[in-house]
């Protein structure tokens, strides 16, 4: 990380950090009073949650061949635009139909605006030397969870959760817009006018194969325990206010985890940072299950946000260590469409699971991240593709 790359760093480093607060930590406290205000099942909320998990996957291959043509300027601030109205129109909610719409509309604007993006456009922008900047922006967006489930449940206590979400709307036209068109570079297009319509060739080898299963994987559990860990946490005997103050030690957990990785792990190749976050959920999930309690449930979420923000680098890095700048973002975003499609009926699955299992959910969670950790030692990083 230089200096020169501060500016763009603080930059999207405040940009990540509103718009994963505005909607991947959104569900998990406005899913319950939308339900109550709209007369339905709380999964309803789940369930356009998912979906638009699924729109931003389907999605982020054509926006990874954006980004590595224009760059990552006009996409992230049409997702300012895109995530704005999907919460004003989410704020004005009155039926499904319009439920869906909104969620429609906020799964656009995370397909263009989430962390796939934004490394994307970092490797448009630095190459292979993005490492650093990877790293640099989710030290930042780390806090996502710490302050946007406070600011979300403030906002629920003092003006309700529809104010909440037109805050929120605001928060993009305000602050992440102006961020994202003045502060990223411009960067030159990529392509002649002949190219343009040429899709760029990547073979779907074992290598490809066994990163995107394995970041599929991980993803199914981080994607659960973004939407459903306050749940978690109760249905393993914490009170609502002790799950909701150990899910704020998520955030720095992440961020401390990530200062580990740049100022320890990078000198390493990242595929061993990717092997020690991928065993810290089950190893949180088994201290919970052998001693329970506060404390025990504190302690997971220290595990699992540690592991998380690891895992979140090494989304980004490792792709990057083994391929090459080259194609970059598209590659990332055919990485990430299949984690993005099993991920999105995560949050559903596992409320319906933690209904009827209760807190051995994190049985579940666990031998998918172990599942995970079987698919990267199967990876040979010894020699770099281009």
């Amino acid at each position: 990380m230089s200096g020169r790359q501060l500016p763009v760093i603080l930059a999207l480093g405040t940009t990540q950090t509103l718009a994963w607060a505005s909607s991947v930590y959104l569900p998990a406290l406005v899913a319950d009073p939308i339900a109550r205000d709209l007369g339905i099942s709380a999964n309803w909320i789940f369930g356009a949650y998912s979906g638009a998990l699924v729109i931003a996957g389907l999605l982020g291959p054509r926006i990874g061949r954006q980004i590595d043509r224009v760059g990552g300027r006009p996409v992230l601030s049409f997702s300012n635009l895109t995530l704005a109205g999907g919460l004003v129109l989410l704020g004005f909610t009155h039926s499904i139909p319009m439920l869906m719409a909104a969620w429609l509309l906020l799964g656009i604007g995370m397909g263009y605006g989430l962390y796939d993006a934004a490394f994307g456009a970092l490797g448009r922008i630095y190459g292979a030397t993005a490492r650093g900047a990877i790293t640099g922006i989710t030290l930042m967006a780390g806090f996502a969870s710490t302050i946007g489930w406070p600011l979300t449940a403030y906002g629920l206590a003092y003006i309700g959760w529809r104010d909440t979400c037109l805050a929120w709307a605001a928060a993009h036209i305000i602050i992440g817009l102006p961020l994202n068109l003045l502060m990223l570079p411009r960067v030159p297009d990529a392509k002649t006018k002949a190219d343009e319509a040429e899709k760029p060739h990547i073979p779907i080898d074992r290598t490809m194969v066994l990163l995107a299963v394995a970041f599929a994987l991980v993803w199914i559990v981080t994607g659960a325990m973004a939407a459903q860990f306050p749940r978690i946490l109760e249905a393993t005997g914490a009170t609502h206010l002790e799950a909701v103050a150990a899910g704020a030690l998520i955030g720095p957990a992440q961020v401390l985890a990530r200062v580990f990785e740049i100022s320890f792990l990078s000198r390493y190749h990242p595929i061993v940072s990717a092997r020690l976050a991928f065993i810290m959920h089950p190893l949180g999930a088994l201290i919970v299950a052998l001693t329970g309690g506060a404390a025990a449930a504190s302690v997971f979420a220290i595990f699992h946000g540690a592991g998380n923000g690891v895992i979140t680098i090494a989304r980004g890095t490792l792709p990057l260590a083994i391929f090459g700048p080259n194609n970059y973002a598209y590659r990332l975003g055919l990485l990430g469409a299949p984690a993005r499609m099993a991920q999105a009926p995560a949050p559903l699955i596992f409320g319906l699971l933690i209904d009827r299992m209760g807190s051995g959910v994190l049985m579940v969670s666990s031998a998918l991240s172990l599942a995970a950790l079987a698919a990267l030692f199967f990876l040979n990083v010894k020699q770099p593709q281009s």
